[in-house]
Protein backbone atom coordinates (compact mmCIF):
# COMPACT_ATOMS: atom_id res chain seq x y z
CA UNK A 1 0.00 0.00 0.00
CA UNK A 2 0.61 3.21 -0.88
CA UNK A 3 1.84 6.16 2.70
CA UNK A 4 -1.74 8.15 1.23
CA UNK A 5 -3.52 4.85 1.07
CA UNK A 6 -2.19 3.82 5.56
CA UNK A 7 -3.40 7.31 5.99
CA UNK A 8 -7.10 6.08 5.06
CA UNK A 9 -7.15 3.44 7.80
CA UNK A 10 -6.60 5.98 10.65
CA UNK A 11 -9.18 5.60 13.13
CA UNK A 12 -9.47 9.38 14.23
CA UNK A 13 -9.20 10.56 10.14
CA UNK A 14 -12.20 11.93 8.20
CA UNK A 15 -11.23 11.84 4.49
CA UNK A 16 -13.48 13.91 2.23
CA UNK A 17 -13.78 12.29 -1.59
CA UNK A 18 -15.40 13.98 -4.33
CA UNK A 19 -18.20 14.48 -5.83
CA UNK A 20 -19.89 13.64 -8.89
CA UNK A 21 -17.19 13.77 -11.23
CA UNK A 22 -20.21 13.26 -14.25
CA UNK A 23 -22.37 16.51 -12.31
CA UNK A 24 -19.60 19.04 -12.57
CA UNK A 25 -18.10 17.85 -16.28
CA UNK A 26 -21.91 18.89 -17.28
CA UNK A 27 -21.53 21.87 -14.90
CA UNK A 28 -18.57 23.03 -17.41
CA UNK A 29 -20.74 22.43 -20.25
CA UNK A 30 -20.07 18.60 -21.67
CA UNK A 31 -22.97 16.78 -23.13
CA UNK A 32 -22.70 13.21 -22.20
CA UNK A 33 -26.04 11.44 -23.15
CA UNK A 34 -23.59 9.14 -24.86
CA UNK A 35 -23.57 5.64 -23.65
CA UNK A 36 -19.96 6.17 -22.49
CA UNK A 37 -20.99 8.74 -20.05
CA UNK A 38 -18.03 10.72 -18.80
CA UNK A 39 -15.75 7.90 -19.78
CA UNK A 40 -16.39 9.57 -23.47
CA UNK A 41 -14.04 11.93 -22.44
CA UNK A 42 -11.20 9.98 -21.81
CA UNK A 43 -11.13 9.98 -25.42
CA UNK A 44 -12.30 13.43 -26.76
CA UNK A 45 -11.89 15.89 -23.91
CA UNK A 46 -9.47 14.65 -21.40
CA UNK A 47 -8.26 18.34 -20.21
CA UNK A 48 -12.08 18.56 -19.39
CA UNK A 49 -11.66 15.48 -16.86
CA UNK A 50 -8.05 17.16 -15.22
CA UNK A 51 -10.13 20.20 -14.28
CA UNK A 52 -12.90 18.80 -13.10
CA UNK A 53 -10.40 16.80 -10.47
CA UNK A 54 -9.00 20.26 -9.82
CA UNK A 55 -12.62 21.79 -8.94
CA UNK A 56 -13.11 19.01 -6.37
CA UNK A 57 -9.52 19.26 -4.56
CA UNK A 58 -9.49 23.02 -4.73
CA UNK A 59 -13.15 22.55 -3.01
CA UNK A 60 -11.16 20.39 0.15
CA UNK A 61 -11.83 16.86 -1.63
CA UNK A 62 -8.75 14.32 -0.71
CA UNK A 63 -9.91 11.81 -2.91
CA UNK A 64 -10.21 11.83 -6.15
CA UNK A 65 -12.07 9.10 -7.89
CA UNK A 66 -11.44 8.19 -11.46
CA UNK A 67 -13.59 8.50 -14.89
CA UNK A 68 -13.02 4.72 -15.27
CA UNK A 69 -17.26 4.38 -13.83
CA UNK A 70 -18.85 3.50 -17.15
CA UNK A 71 -15.15 2.43 -18.81
CA UNK A 72 -15.35 -0.99 -19.86
CA UNK A 73 -14.08 -3.46 -22.94
CA UNK A 74 -17.48 -4.60 -24.07
CA UNK A 75 -18.67 -0.30 -23.62
CA UNK A 76 -15.74 0.64 -25.57
CA UNK A 77 -16.21 -1.82 -28.47
CA UNK A 78 -19.72 -0.64 -29.20
CA UNK A 79 -18.16 2.61 -29.68
CA UNK A 80 -15.72 0.89 -31.88
CA UNK A 81 -13.14 1.33 -29.68
CA UNK A 82 -11.00 -1.41 -30.03
CA UNK A 83 -9.48 -3.56 -26.62
CA UNK A 84 -5.88 -1.95 -26.92
CA UNK A 85 -7.40 1.84 -27.28
CA UNK A 86 -9.58 0.74 -24.36
CA UNK A 87 -7.14 -0.76 -21.92
CA UNK A 88 -4.82 3.02 -22.78
CA UNK A 89 -8.19 4.58 -22.23
CA UNK A 90 -8.75 3.07 -18.63
CA UNK A 91 -4.67 3.61 -17.74
CA UNK A 92 -5.54 7.02 -18.88
CA UNK A 93 -8.28 7.86 -16.66
CA UNK A 94 -5.65 6.74 -13.54
CA UNK A 95 -3.11 9.31 -15.29
CA UNK A 96 -5.77 12.13 -15.62
CA UNK A 97 -6.14 12.06 -11.79
CA UNK A 98 -2.72 12.01 -10.79
CA UNK A 99 -2.13 14.78 -13.28
CA UNK A 100 -4.41 17.14 -11.50
CA UNK A 101 -3.33 15.93 -7.84
CA UNK A 102 -0.11 16.91 -9.30
CA UNK A 103 -1.09 20.48 -10.16
CA UNK A 104 -3.08 21.09 -6.92
CA UNK A 105 0.34 20.33 -4.92
CA UNK A 106 1.78 22.82 -7.41
CA UNK A 107 -0.90 25.07 -6.65
CA UNK A 108 0.16 24.79 -3.11
CA UNK A 109 -2.63 22.07 -1.76
CA UNK A 110 -1.76 19.02 -0.27
CA UNK A 111 1.39 17.99 -0.25
CA UNK A 112 3.13 16.34 2.86
CA UNK A 113 3.26 19.56 4.41
CA UNK A 114 -0.69 20.05 3.73
CA UNK A 115 -2.01 17.34 5.37
CA UNK A 116 -0.76 14.68 2.77
CA UNK A 117 -0.76 13.48 -0.41
CA UNK A 118 -5.04 13.07 -2.29
CA UNK A 119 -5.55 9.84 -2.81
CA UNK A 120 -6.26 8.49 -6.31
CA UNK A 121 -9.21 6.13 -5.87
CA UNK A 122 -9.69 3.94 -9.21
CA UNK A 123 -13.36 3.71 -10.17
CA UNK A 124 -14.75 -0.03 -10.64
CA UNK A 125 -18.36 0.59 -11.72
CA UNK A 126 -20.97 -1.90 -12.02
CA UNK A 127 -21.69 -4.30 -15.20
CA UNK A 128 -24.93 -2.51 -15.34
CA UNK A 129 -23.07 0.56 -16.15
CA UNK A 130 -22.14 -0.82 -19.49
CA UNK A 131 -25.89 -1.29 -20.47
CA UNK A 132 -26.31 2.60 -20.22
CA UNK A 133 -29.99 1.38 -19.07
CA UNK A 134 -30.04 2.16 -15.78
CA UNK A 135 -29.30 -1.70 -15.11
CA UNK A 136 -26.90 -0.98 -11.79
CA UNK A 137 -30.03 0.25 -9.96
CA UNK A 138 -31.75 -3.41 -10.26
CA UNK A 139 -28.74 -5.70 -10.53
CA UNK A 140 -29.61 -8.94 -10.86
CA UNK A 141 -28.87 -9.25 -14.51
CA UNK A 142 -29.10 -13.08 -15.05
CA UNK A 143 -25.45 -13.82 -14.94
CA UNK A 144 -23.90 -16.31 -12.49
CA UNK A 145 -21.17 -14.74 -10.29
CA UNK A 146 -18.76 -16.67 -12.23
CA UNK A 147 -19.83 -14.64 -15.79
CA UNK A 148 -19.81 -11.63 -13.74
CA UNK A 149 -16.32 -12.39 -12.72
CA UNK A 150 -15.07 -13.01 -15.91
CA UNK A 151 -16.82 -10.15 -17.44
CA UNK A 152 -14.75 -8.23 -14.77
CA UNK A 153 -11.31 -9.39 -14.65
CA UNK A 154 -9.84 -7.62 -17.05
CA UNK A 155 -10.36 -4.43 -16.08
CA UNK A 156 -9.79 -5.00 -12.75
CA UNK A 157 -6.39 -6.44 -13.46
CA UNK A 158 -5.64 -3.35 -15.39
CA UNK A 159 -6.99 -0.58 -12.76
CA UNK A 160 -5.26 -2.89 -10.27
CA UNK A 161 -2.14 -1.93 -12.13
CA UNK A 162 -2.40 1.50 -12.92
CA UNK A 163 -0.94 3.05 -10.00
CA UNK A 164 -4.21 3.87 -8.27
CA UNK A 165 -3.63 4.11 -4.90
CA UNK A 166 -6.69 2.75 -4.26
CA UNK A 167 -9.65 0.49 -5.93
CA UNK A 168 -13.32 1.96 -5.63
CA UNK A 169 -15.76 -0.67 -6.54
CA UNK A 170 -18.48 1.19 -6.33
CA UNK A 171 -22.72 2.22 -6.96
CA UNK A 172 -22.76 -2.13 -6.45
CA UNK A 173 -26.33 -2.98 -6.94
CA UNK A 174 -25.95 -6.90 -5.52
CA UNK A 175 -24.24 -9.19 -3.68
CA UNK A 176 -23.05 -11.13 -6.05
CA UNK A 177 -21.46 -8.72 -8.54
CA UNK A 178 -19.54 -7.88 -5.37
CA UNK A 179 -18.48 -11.66 -4.41
CA UNK A 180 -17.71 -11.66 -8.26
CA UNK A 181 -15.04 -8.45 -7.52
CA UNK A 182 -13.96 -8.98 -4.36
CA UNK A 183 -12.89 -12.68 -6.09
CA UNK A 184 -10.92 -10.52 -8.38
CA UNK A 185 -9.37 -8.24 -5.55
CA UNK A 186 -8.71 -10.52 -2.93
CA UNK A 187 -4.87 -11.77 -3.25
CA UNK A 188 -3.56 -8.68 -5.20
CA UNK A 189 -2.60 -7.05 -2.48
CA UNK A 190 -4.13 -3.32 -3.61
CA UNK A 191 -6.70 -1.68 -1.20
CA UNK A 192 -10.06 -1.69 -1.90
CA UNK A 193 -13.35 -0.22 -0.51
CA UNK A 194 -16.69 -1.83 -1.85
CA UNK A 195 -19.70 0.34 -1.81
CA UNK A 196 -23.36 -0.90 -2.74
CA UNK A 197 -26.09 1.48 -4.51
CA UNK A 198 -29.14 0.62 -1.57
CA UNK A 199 -32.49 1.63 -0.90
CA UNK A 200 -34.55 0.98 2.26
CA UNK A 201 -32.98 -1.61 3.91
CA UNK A 202 -31.65 -3.49 0.98
CA UNK A 203 -29.68 -3.28 -1.93
CA UNK A 204 -30.91 -2.69 -5.26
CA UNK A 205 -31.24 -6.48 -6.33
CA UNK A 206 -32.92 -7.03 -2.79
CA UNK A 207 -30.07 -8.46 -0.36
CA UNK A 208 -30.50 -7.34 3.37
CA UNK A 209 -27.72 -4.96 3.73
CA UNK A 210 -26.07 -7.48 7.05
CA UNK A 211 -25.89 -10.34 4.47
CA UNK A 212 -24.15 -7.87 1.68
CA UNK A 213 -22.01 -5.99 3.66
CA UNK A 214 -20.75 -9.26 4.88
CA UNK A 215 -19.25 -10.14 1.33
CA UNK A 216 -16.59 -7.93 2.18
CA UNK A 217 -15.56 -9.33 5.63
CA UNK A 218 -13.08 -12.06 4.40
CA UNK A 219 -11.05 -9.84 2.16
CA UNK A 220 -8.38 -8.51 3.60
CA UNK A 221 -7.79 -6.23 0.93
CA UNK A 222 -10.87 -4.36 1.64
CA UNK A 223 -9.96 -1.21 3.76
CA UNK A 224 -13.94 0.22 4.08
CA UNK A 225 -16.95 -0.76 3.11
CA UNK A 226 -20.71 1.65 2.66
CA UNK A 227 -22.85 3.08 0.21
CA UNK A 228 -22.81 5.60 -2.23
CA UNK A 229 -25.26 6.77 -5.15
CA UNK A 230 -27.90 6.64 -2.62
CA UNK A 231 -30.67 8.90 -0.76
CA UNK A 232 -29.11 10.68 2.20
CA UNK A 233 -31.41 9.40 4.61
CA UNK A 234 -29.80 5.66 3.86
CA UNK A 235 -26.48 6.27 4.66
CA UNK A 236 -27.08 6.52 8.89
CA UNK A 237 -28.34 3.24 9.24
CA UNK A 238 -26.39 1.59 6.34
CA UNK A 239 -22.87 3.09 7.96
CA UNK A 240 -24.64 1.62 11.76
CA UNK A 241 -24.83 -1.93 9.91
CA UNK A 242 -21.99 -1.89 7.81
CA UNK A 243 -19.90 -1.01 11.15
CA UNK A 244 -21.58 -3.75 12.57
CA UNK A 245 -20.97 -6.62 10.49
CA UNK A 246 -17.68 -5.73 9.37
CA UNK A 247 -15.70 -3.85 11.80
CA UNK A 248 -13.92 -1.58 9.14
CA UNK A 249 -14.03 1.87 8.39
CA UNK A 250 -16.86 3.18 6.51
CA UNK A 251 -17.61 4.80 3.35
CA UNK A 252 -20.41 7.30 2.03
CA UNK A 253 -21.21 9.59 -0.65
CA UNK A 254 -24.65 9.67 -1.33
CA UNK A 255 -26.52 11.54 -3.91
CA UNK A 256 -28.16 15.07 -3.47
CA UNK A 257 -31.16 13.84 -2.12
CA UNK A 258 -32.96 14.73 -5.64
CA UNK A 259 -34.95 12.28 -7.48
CA UNK A 260 -34.39 11.42 -11.28
CA UNK A 261 -37.20 11.50 -13.26
CA UNK A 262 -36.44 9.14 -16.40
CA UNK A 263 -39.58 9.81 -17.92
CA UNK A 264 -39.01 13.13 -18.04
CA UNK A 265 -34.98 13.14 -17.90
CA UNK A 266 -35.07 15.42 -14.97
CA UNK A 267 -33.95 15.71 -11.20
CA UNK A 268 -36.50 16.92 -9.51
CA UNK A 269 -37.06 17.69 -5.49
CA UNK A 270 -35.05 19.45 -3.10
CA UNK A 271 -31.62 18.75 -2.35
CA UNK A 272 -30.37 17.91 1.02
CA UNK A 273 -27.65 19.60 3.00
CA UNK A 274 -24.81 16.78 3.34
CA UNK A 275 -23.11 19.00 5.62
CA UNK A 276 -25.83 18.97 8.32
CA UNK A 277 -26.04 15.51 7.89
CA UNK A 278 -22.34 14.30 8.29
CA UNK A 279 -21.64 14.58 11.71
CA UNK A 280 -24.28 11.93 12.60
CA UNK A 281 -22.52 9.56 9.58
CA UNK A 282 -18.58 10.29 11.02
CA UNK A 283 -20.21 9.24 14.61
CA UNK A 284 -21.72 6.22 13.00
CA UNK A 285 -18.18 5.32 11.92
CA UNK A 286 -18.07 6.96 8.40
CA UNK A 287 -14.28 8.17 7.41
CA UNK A 288 -14.18 8.42 4.06
CA UNK A 289 -17.09 11.22 3.11
CA UNK A 290 -18.51 12.84 -0.25
CA UNK A 291 -21.16 12.97 -2.63
CA UNK A 292 -22.07 11.26 -6.09
CA UNK A 293 -24.87 12.64 -8.35
CA UNK A 294 -25.60 15.84 -8.11
CA UNK A 295 -23.31 16.71 -5.60
CA UNK A 296 -20.81 19.43 -6.71
CA UNK A 297 -17.60 21.03 -5.44
CA UNK A 298 -19.70 23.56 -2.84
CA UNK A 299 -21.37 20.80 -1.76
CA UNK A 300 -17.64 19.17 -0.79
CA UNK A 301 -15.99 21.96 0.50
CA UNK A 302 -18.92 22.25 2.95
CA UNK A 303 -18.20 18.60 4.16
CA UNK A 304 -14.45 19.37 4.12
CA UNK A 305 -15.18 22.33 6.44
CA UNK A 306 -17.70 19.70 8.70
CA UNK A 307 -14.84 16.97 8.49
CA UNK A 308 -12.44 18.98 9.88
CA UNK A 309 -14.75 20.47 13.08
CA UNK A 310 -16.06 16.94 14.11
CA UNK A 311 -14.45 14.58 16.61
CA UNK A 312 -14.02 11.08 15.71
CA UNK A 313 -15.65 8.87 18.61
Amino acid sequence: MTTPTLDLLAPDTVWVTDGGLATQLEAMGHDLTDALWSARLLRDDPGAIVEAHLAFLRAGARVVTTASYQASYTGFAAAGIEADEATRLLLRSVELAREARDRYEAEGGGGPRRGGRAVVAASVGPYGASLADGSEYRGRYGLSVGRLRDWHARRVEVLAGSGADVLAVETIPDADEARAILDLVRGGGVPAWLSYTVEDGRTRAGQPWPEAFAVAADAPEVIAVGVNCCAPGDVLPAARTAREVTGLPVVAYPNSGEGWDAAARSWTGTAASLGDLAPSWIQAGVRLVGGCCRVGPEQIAELARVAARVRTP
